[in-house]
């Protein structure tokens, strides 16, 4: 491989295989040969910094004493770790490729057809970079080696090797010879040779093409004379025999070489001469019992580089299955760098390539190596301390197999995948620039001596699965070409130069890709560039000059191509996409000469094309980007746009034109027939200097409706504000409606507009015309925008003389036209005023206004007779206030009339001016607009820093005196501000209210937390009667809301509320501060006695009340008795026996009662009702009271107990069911309990005696085989999950944990794997007793230890640490209450010595059992079923 140097290659002659290309159809360009010879450019393909790795990150470490090459060799776990096979369970599912695969035969002489995978569609750049590669056949070659295997049986091609001169090695030993012009030179060897050594499997030339190496399939390497065709050599011993030669490769010294033979050794080769004698002494680098290496490459250097440092270390890249070395072979061998692979595909090809590359400012050499689908990049270095360093650059990930790597130059790489596609790719972009298909090349591969067939195949199954993709003598690189081998003819690839591509477009009709293509080149941005040298600017002039030449053929072409027959739309839509690429280029290359001269003439022919030419015009007219626009094409443009309607377009063109080389006169006509006005004042403008005649129109349009009355259409809407941008535009120096007016006009024009809008009369002075008509319009048009143009005029002024009396002299009219006239508005007025009030606040203030007009201002905005627009002369009188006018008024006096008036904004603005916050209050509730903002304005002043003591004093008190008003106003957010600011004075704020309806909003806002109040649990524990308050008021008004809101009300007395409940006989909330207070049997008593109190109602209304009137009555009874149940059930847990009969059993007798005084008629009536309300009662308390109590209690009833039995047959018939359902309930879940305890001992059991079966025969750590250890003291370990240790690997790395006294183990790999991961086993919770990784351990020790551990299997009766282990893990699944406290809770209930008890007993288990823990559930699911 030869390096290369930037973009170009380095030291190159004016290379002679270019000739070579040339006889065969390759035309390359001389710029290319030049520049291979010269390093003047090297500075031109230096990398970005950007594009570069953190050295700290990627640097290979550097050691103090590098590893030798025989402690290299002695490594032992290269061979055999490429062949473990990956544990399935270890692999990242992530990482697999899920590409889809097809296959494909890949033509090989030796190996036959190989299987492929496709992993991803490869991208098309042609649009991009048009075609980067051309492929050319060496006909002249391919014909004589066909014609040598017909003729003297060469036999096939196996083996090239290109230099000055083109050597192609046969499968019958012969190695062919060809020259520059494809001549055969040489015919070396002899068919009788290659029967004794095999075809030719190696070829190497020396750097000065004087030797040929040629290494043989059955091990012989030959020397030849490349000048003569003499055999000086034939070397028998240099390698073992019985291995064929893979490699074989000249250094830069001549005498120098080295070969890789099939038993993956690799051998240096030293050529002397003594006396006379050649002779060659070999010396092994690498020994392929270690490891075998299956490819090399030396560090080759072109002459000019000779003196480079790294030439004199002669670095050797060698590839083994398992690594990389990278060793120098002077002064002294030595390892320079190695780098692990990793775990590979085994059929991938290792593949290697030197380049020298310009990175950082430094010349030095890259080696590219690969297996598989990335490509590493390594940077060499050597320091000042002579010691070489390797830093690992930018990977390139890809999404296919390569089976070769060759540089181009520095910049451009080209790979070719298992599935024969060439790609070449751009290095520091990594895009891909091309793909080209080359199957057909039929491309030689080498698998037939990396399986060294002709020695008997005597290799290793690795290196043979390596050779079935191996092509490295197939393919050979020189001078920035590339050459393959086929079986029947050699194939050469080029990189095209930068015409060859963009004529390549040109010739398939892509101009649009052409023009791409070329503009990259013009602006430096394209890739693999070739033939473009020199300095930028000469680089983009012969780019340029191609270009025009592609736009002129381009716009020939579309005028060529163009339909002419069909719909216009038809034509319009072939130049819309051909006309605006032109137009782009053109103006990209600033060549607007060629633009409106040849191209537009030409375009002009065809109507449709001139029309698409004209609008492309547009957008670059509108950026002013569009510089020497003639002004025949300007004249055609506008017509073209009149003559479509595009008015818009027309005049947008024209503001942006140089309109002086056209008729002035016809362009204004048009404009203001159209209504253009912009175009109008700027041809005015510009092209007579005029600036006055355009405000005249203007104003002659707008006036004569202003001054009538009527109102404005939207067109003089519009003519109006142009207007007035237009006098502001030109009053501060600026172009309308664009640009600058040039600065010498720029005094002119100011004093030109002054004049004119202070002028008494306008020239055709009409005899009704008011004085000064031009200001007039302009106020009675827009009063504030005019006084906003003057105000930003006066800014800009100058201190002169002559701009202060134009400034006095419009401020006198300004006053005259408005103060004098009745026709503006107050709104009009107080603008004037505004206006003059901020000129004259201005420190540098020279006008002067009589302030007896400030006081008619105010006089005429206060009168209180006039109340129509009292917030617009409000609003005027505060802005002219804001603005400074209150400097010119009298403030008491302005009090006095803004109270009058009822301005309460204007007192808020002068009582904040004088800090009387307190009366701003009055302000804020006397008006009623802003009422509601008057609790924000309090919060304010008392809780915002900046006001003193004595002012949020006078506002506290002041909010005092209002707090009722402020508390009917708004009851929410009066709470919020006494929450805030007066809770120390709650009693005080409530003493105030005279309402009782007032004193509960307020009190529901502040108390109630539904309604959000803040007031500070202290507050309410000091003043409990203001709760009772709230709560007494919430009785009167609304007694149905008390109960739940006595829920979440805290901060009340009970004795006192009590009372008030007592006092309004409110029953429901009595009996709930009852039974809150603790006193049951009173809350029960209530609830009681409420319920007695509904029964009778019932019993009295039924007599007499239809039944609809009943039912209301029915559905308070229903309420008020689960309400009494809900009290029983809620205390009958803190009860015992009899005090839980005193509760229920006076409830059923009140139930049970009313039906006894039931006549029949009124028993048809509600019989069914009461039954089941009293079954409600028995079903409650049956799960407190035992069964025999209920019946005794019912058998004993003077009713019931006199022969009525059947009365309460539903009523015993239900309790029983209830009963017998329970029972069931139970014996079920038993059963169940049962079964799941069986089966999960059963699992248990098979768990801790099932054998594990490991996924792999080596051991995780030390990666060895188990039988390869054989220390006395080792035991294997195999875990559940598949991994298998040897002890003390296990042991080393902290994997024996103690758990109860017992020593366990865990398993290491897992253990690592999932650390960090919620939820996933650590050795905490090995610890814990959490891992799920069962052990078994196959001891290798001695017997006596053996038999020390069956004994004490033997007579230890407890579970060994795995068992308990899988044990806990059990419980852990089906955790909650235990099966045995279930089990023994359920034989406590049914033994015989308790059966006779139960029921009486019922409540105490039910207190103390496990069933009525509230975390209790049954795992009720079935148990998985177990097979044979």
């Amino acid at each position: 491989m030869e390096p290369e140097l930037g973009e170009e290659d380095v030291g190159s002659k004016a290379w002679e295989p270019g000739m070579l290309a040339r006889q065969s159809g390759v035309s390359m360009d001389d710029d290319l040969n030049r520049s291979q010879s010269r390093l003047g450019f090297l500075d031109m393909d230096k990398e970005a910094k950007q594009d570069l790795i953190d050295d700290k990150e990627f640097d290979i470490p550097q050691v103090d004493t590098p590893p030798t090459l025989e402690s290299i060799l002695n490594e032992t776990d290269d061979e055999e770790e490429s062949f473990i096979p990956e544990d399935p369970a270890l692999l990242n599912v992530e990482a697999i490729d899920v590409h889809s695969c097809d296959t494909s035969s890949l033509a090989s002489s030796d190996s036959g057809d190989r299987v492929h995978k496709r992993k991803k569609k490869l991208p098309d750049a042609f649009s991009r970079h048009g075609s980067v590669m051309h492929h050319s056949l060496l006909k002249g070659i391919s014909a004589q080696i066909v014609s040598a295997a017909d003729k003297v049986d060469a036999g096939l091609p196996t083996a090239i090797a290109v230099s000055n001169l083109i050597a192609v090695g046969t499968s019958h030993g012969l190695a062919l010879i060809f020259d520059t012009n494809q001549a055969m030179r040489l015919c070396l060897g002899s068919t009788a040779v290659g029967a004794q050594y095999g075809a030719v499997s190696a070829l190497s030339i020396n750097s000065d093409c004087s030797r040929l190496l040629c290494g043989f399939a059955k091990g012989q390497i030959t020397m030849w004379d490349l000048a003569g065709g003499k055999l000086l050599r034939t070397i028998t011993d240099a390698h073992p025999p019985g291995t064929a030669i893979l490699h074989i490769k000249f250094t830069d010294d001549p005498t120098l070489a080295v070969c890789n033979d099939s038993g993956g050794s690799v051998f240096e080769l030293t050529f002397k001469r003594v006396m006379g004698v050649r002779t060659c002494e070999s010396r092994c680098l690498f020994s392929g019992s270690k490891g075998e290496v299956c490819c090399i490459e030396p560090l080759h250097t072109k002459a000019e580089l000779r003196d480079h440092p790294i030439t004199h270390y002669s670095l050797l890249a060698m590839a083994s299955l398992t690594k990389i070395l990278v060793i120098g072979l002077k002064p002294s061998l030595k390892v320079w760098m190695t780098f692990p692979y990793g775990r590979m595909d085994p059929s991938s090809v290792p593949l290697l390539a030197w380049h020298f590359v310009i990175l950082q400012g430094a010349l030095n050499p890259m080696l590219a190596f690969c297996r598989g689908d990335v490509v590493h990049f390594l940077l060499v270095k050597r320091d000042d301390s002579g010691a070489i360093h390797i830093n690992k650059q930018k990977q390139l990930h890809l999404h296919y197999d390569l089976i070769n790597f060759t540089w181009i130059n520095a910049r451009t790489v080209a790979l070719l995948d298992s599935a024969e596609k060439l790609h070449v790719i751009d290095r520091q972009t990594q895009e891909e620039l091309e793909t080209l298909e080359i199957s057909d090349v039929q491309l030689v591969y080498n698998s037939s001596h990396f399986k060294s067939l002709a020695t008997g195949g005597n290799v290793s199954q690795a290196l043979a699965f390596v050779g079935e993709k191996a092509c490295y003598e197939s393919i050979s690189s020189y001078g920035g070409q590339i050459f393959y081998l086929g079986t029947k003819s050699v194939h050469a690839m080029t990189l095209r130069n930068w015409r060859e591509r963009v004529d390549h477009l040109l010739k398939q009709d892509c101009y649009n890709e052409a023009l791409a293509l070329a503009w990259s080149f013009h602006e430096g941005k394209a890739k693999a560039v070739v033939g473009l040298s020199g300095d930028p600017k000469k680089r983009k002039s012969v780019v340029a000059d191609k270009i025009v030449e592609i736009l002129l053929q381009y716009t020939e072409k579309a005028l060529r191509k163009c339909p002419e027959q069909g719909k216009i739309q038809v034509m319009e839509q072939h130049f819309q996409d051909t006309v605006p690429l032109m137009v782009d280029y053109c103006l990209l290359l600033q060549r607007t000469d060629i633009l409106f001269s040849q191209m537009y003439d030409k375009l002009s022919e065809n109507c449709v094309a001139k029309g698409v030419f004209l609008e492309c015009l547009e957008p670059y007219l509108l950026r002013d980007q569009l510089p020497g626009l003639t002004a025949h094409v300007m004249k055609d443009l506008l017509l073209h746009f009149q003559d479509q309607g595009q008015m818009e377009s027309v005049e947008a063109c024209i503001v942006h034109m140089d309109i002086t080389s056209l008729d002035i006169q016809n362009i204004v006509h048009m404009c203001w027939e159209h209504r253009l006005y912009d175009a109008v004042i700027y041809v005015y403008n510009k092209g007579t200097n005029d600036f006055i005649s355009p405000m005249e129109k203007l104003f002659n349009a707008i006036s004569a409706p202003i001054n009538s009355g009527k109102s404005l259409t939207d067109e003089q809407v519009v003519m109006g504000n142009k207007l007035l941008v237009y006098i502001s535009s030109s009053l501060a120096g600026r172009a309308y409606p664009l640009g600058d007016i040039p600065e010498d006009l720029v005094p002119l024009v100011k004093n030109q507009v002054f004049e004119f809008l202070i002028r008494l009369h306008s020239p055709e002075t009409p005899q009704e015309e008011e004085v000064y008509p031009y200001i007039r319009t302009l106020l009675h048009f827009d009063t504030r925008e005019f006084l906003n143009v003057l105000a930003l005029t006066f800014e800009d002024f100058t201190n002169d003389k002559q701009a202060v009396e134009h400034q006095q002299r419009i401020v006198d009219i300004l006053l005259k036209v408005m103060v004098e006239n009745s026709d503006f508005t107050p709104s009009q007025v107080g603008c004037l005023f505004t206006f003059l009030a901020r000129q004259l606040a201005k420190p540098d203030n020279t006008l002067f206004v009589n302030r007896m007009l400030f006081d008619q201002v105010l006089e005429f905005l206060c009168s209180p007779d006039d109340d129509s627009r009292h917030s617009e002369r409000q609003q005027v009188l505060l802005e002219l206030l804001h603005a400074g006018g209150v400097v010119q008024f009298e403030e008491n006096r302005l009090i006095q009339l803004a109270e009058r008036a009822q301005f309460y904004q204007i007192c808020e603005f002068m009582y904040e001016r004088k800090h009387q916050y307190d009366k701003i209050i009055d302000c804020y509730m006397q008006d009623p607009i802003r009422k509601q903002d008057v609790f924000n304005y309090i919060h304010n002043i008392l809780s915002i820093p900046g006001y003193s003591a004595e002012e949020k004093e006078a506002t506290w008190d002041k909010t005092m005196q209002h707090m009722e008003e402020l508390i009917l106003l708004c009851p929410s957010k009066a709470a919020d501000l006494v929450c805030t600011h007066f809770s120390s004075h709650l009693e005080d704020v409530i003493g105030k209210l005279k309402d009782p309806l007032l004193v509960l909003q307020f009190l529901r806002s502040l108390l109630d937390p539904r309604d959000g109040a803040h007031v500070t649990p202290e507050v309410l524990q000091t003043l409990p009667h203001i709760t009772e308050l709230f709560i007494d008021l919430m009785y009167q008004n609304d007694p149905e809301q008390v109960a739940p809101l006595l829920q979440i009300l805290e901060h009340y007395r009970l004795e006192e509320t009590i009372q008030i409940a007592q006092r309004h006989n409110h029953h429901e909330t009595l009996a709930y501060l009852l039974e809150k207070k603790g006193d049951v049997e009173a809350a029960f008593r209530v609830m009681l006695m409420r319920l007695q109190e509904r029964l009778s109602n019932l019993t009295s209304d039924s007599v007499d009340s239809p039944s609809f009137k009943v039912m209301p009555n029915m559905k308070d009874l229903e309420e008020t008795l689960t309400e009494t149940i809900l009290l029983c059930e809620r205390t009958s847990d803190t009860l015992n026996q009899q005090q839980r009969e005193a509760l229920w059993f006076p409830l059923l007798e009140a139930m049970m009662s009313p039906q006894k005084h039931f006549t029949s008629s009124s028993a048809q009536m509600y019989s069914e009702s009461l039954k089941t309300l009293t079954m409600q009662v028995l079903n409650s308390m049956a799960t407190y009271i035992s069964l025999p109590s209920i019946l005794q209690r019912i058998l004993q009833d003077p009713v019931y107990g006199k022969g009525k039995l059947v009365e309460i047959q539903g009523l015993v018939l239900g309790m029983l069911d209830t009963f017998n359902y329970e029972q069931t309930l139970l014996e079920t879940t038993t059963n169940l309990l049962n079964q799941d305890l069986h089966w999960s001992l059963c699992n248990l059991k098979a768990s801790v005696t099932r054998a594990l079966v490991p996924k792999q025969d080596y051991c995780c750590v030390c990666l060895q085989q188990y039988k390869r250890r054989q220390e006395a003291t080792d035991e294997i370990i195999v875990f559940s999950c598949g991994h298998l240790y040897h002890s003390l690997c296990l042991l080393g790395k902290d994997c024996k944990v103690e758990v109860g006294g017992q020593s366990q183990w865990i398993c290491h790999r897992c253990n690592s794997t999932n650390k960090g991961r919620a939820g996933r086993q650590t050795v905490t919770d090995v610890k814990k007793g959490r891992t799920t990784s069962l052990a078994q351990v196959r001891g290798t020790s001695s017997r006596s230890s053996r038999e020390e551990a069956a004994k004490k299997s033997s007579t230890d009766p407890i579970l060994d640490p795995q068992q308990l282990q899988a044990f806990q893990h059990l419980c852990r699944l089906y955790k909650g209450t235990s099966r045995l406290a279930l089990l023994t809770e359920l034989c406590r209930s049914q033994s015989p010595e308790k059966s006779s008890s139960y029921y009486a007993s019922y409540g105490g288990i039910a207190t103390s059992s496990v069933f009525q823990n509230e975390n209790f559930q049954l795992h009720l699911a079935p148990p998985p079923y177990l097979g044979d």
